[in-house]
C-alpha cells in the first residue's frame, strides 16, 4: 500500500522537529559548566601544542601531544557549532510544542535536561502544576 502525501508530510515533518530539538540538545550538553572555553583561548592552546611537538624529539610526548592537538581541534569544532547556539534555540522553540505534545514531553523533563526557561516559554511549553 502506497503511503499518502499527507503521511509523507507528516514524516517529514517529524524528521525535521526532531533534527531541530536534537541539534539544541546537544549543544546544550556539550556546554560544560564553570569557566566558559572560548574559540580564542584554544586557538592560542593549539598553537602552543603546535610548538611544542614541532621542536619534540621523544616519540612518547609526541604521541601525546598529537592527542592533545586532536582534542583541541574536537573543541574547536564543538565551540565553533556551539556559536550558533541561538540559531539552534530559534529552531527549537519553532518546533517543540508541538514535538513535546505528540511526544509525551513534560515542561520538567527540558528543564531537567537544562532548557532554560525563557526558552521554554518562548516555545510555547507551560509549567504542569501537580494535584
Amino acid at each position: 500500500m502506497a503511503m499518502s502525501q499527507e503521511h509523507k508530510d507528516a514524516l517529514a515533518q517529524g524528521r525535521l522537529e526532531a533534527r531541530s530539538i536534537k541539534a539544541y540538545l546537544r549543544a546544550l550538553d556539550s556546554r560544560r559548566p564553570g569557566r566558559p572555553v572560548t574559540k580564542e583561548s584554544l586557538d592560542k592552546r593549539l598553537e602552543r601544542v603546535n610548538a611544542k611537538l614541532a621542536d619534540e624529539n621523544d616519540p612518547l610526548k609526541r604521541i601525546e601531544l598529537l592527542q592533545s592537538k586532536l582534542d583541541v581541534e574536537s573543541a574547536l569544532a564543538s565551540v565553533e557549532d556551539g556559536a550558533n547556539l541561538d540559531d539552534l534555540a530559534a529552531n527549537f522553540v519553532a518546533y517543540a510544542k508541538s514535538y513535546s505534545d505528540r511526544k509525551g514531553i513534560s515542561y520538567t523533563a527540558w528543564r531537567q535536561f537544562g532548557v532554560p526557561a525563557d526558552v521554554l516559554r518562548k516555545a510555547g511549553i507551560q509549567e504542569t502544576r501537580r494535584r
